[in-house]
């Protein structure tokens, strides 16, 4: 019971703040956009981030593998026709096709993951 009368209880602490709060608090409405205080992501954009395409995967003893020698094949489980996944940092974003372009491979996105469903395979994980 003493407790409640106490002015240093811990269900007691008040903050206090300066009379002038708004020289502490900055207004972040959208009409304050500076050089100091940017309101857009531009600053992210020069964020290095890595991009994997992966062709296929398989799974195969040791045995097998350190048998393994300059022109041997091993099989993947993706058929020809079927889309490579695209992950950006570990994450699947999009489907994509390989193009050739001046004898260089790329990829040719045909799909990309809303991310509802980018959400969804996350939370199954």
């Amino acid at each position: 019971m003493a407790e409640e009368n106490n002015p240093d209880s811990p269900g007691n602490i008040t903050p206090e703040l300066p009379a002038d709060s708004s020289s502490v608090f900055k207004d972040l409405n959208m009409g304050d956009v500076s050089e100091e205080n940017p309101q857009s992501i531009d600053f992210i954009l020069d964020i290095p981030v890595q991009l994997t395409v992966e062709l296929g995967r398989t799974k195969m003893p040791i045995k097998n593998l350190v048998r393994l020698t300059q022109g041997s094949v091993v099989p993947l489980n993706t058929n020809v026709a079927e889309p490579l996944d695209v992950y950006v940092n570990g994450t699947l974003v999009a489907k994509a096709e390989i193009v050739v372009i001046q004898d260089k491979f790329g990829i040719r996105l045909t799909d990309i993951i809303s991310p509802a469903e980018r959400m969804r395979r996350l939370s199954r994980q």
